[in-house]
């Protein structure tokens, strides 16, 4: 066998070992280090990462919560506000009806009085007015000759179709 490769020499195994422990110290010198630093930074962002995610996903959790809370709080007190808007409606329509009752029922009475007003002068006018009409009745009969009743008589109905009333 010729190939050196294949049967290799004390010299080639030596130098082969040399160089391979000449790489291996200096990569330990010079690039080990900063490879591990950089992979350990790496994997502490990572944690970092992780931890902030899980961080904000319980945040979530607590403001959708919270969010909840408060549109249930919102919905409550919309309901409320509804309940006591209804309320007042109903209390200002009840008040107003009994206004215009109470209003309703002095015009009434206003009427009423006036009615009664009006009855009280018409009476008084229509008893003066009448009272007017008898004295002149009275007045003519008595001018007249008292002896003949039929006389009398013919003359009171000839006043009273003469007598209009207005």
């Amino acid at each position: 066998m010729d190939n050196p490769l294949v049967s290799p020499e004390l010299g080639l195994i030596f130098w082969t070992t040399l160089s391979f422990l000449i790489l291996l110290f200096v990569l330990g010198k010079f690039a080990w280090k900063p490879i591990l630093g950089a992979v350990t930074d790496r994997e502490e962002g990572i944690k970092d990462a992780l931890a902030s995610a899980e961080k904000a996903k319980l945040e979530m959790q607590n403001l959708t919560a919270d969010n909840e809370r408060i549109l249930k709080e919102a919905r409550a007190e919309r309901e409320t506000l509804l309940k006591e808007a209804r309320e007042i409606k109903t209390k200002l329509i009840a008040d107003a009806k009994d206004e215009a009752q109470e209003q309703a029922n002095k015009m009434i009475e206003q009427a009423q009085t006036a009615i009664q007003s009006e009855k009280k002068a018409a009476m008084a006018e229509l008893k003066s007015h009448v009272a007017g009409l008898a004295v002149d009745i009275a007045e003519k009969v008595v001018k007249e000759e008292l002896s003949n009743k039929d006389k009398q008589l013919k003359l009171v109905e000839v006043m009273l179709r003469e007598a209009t009333l207005n």
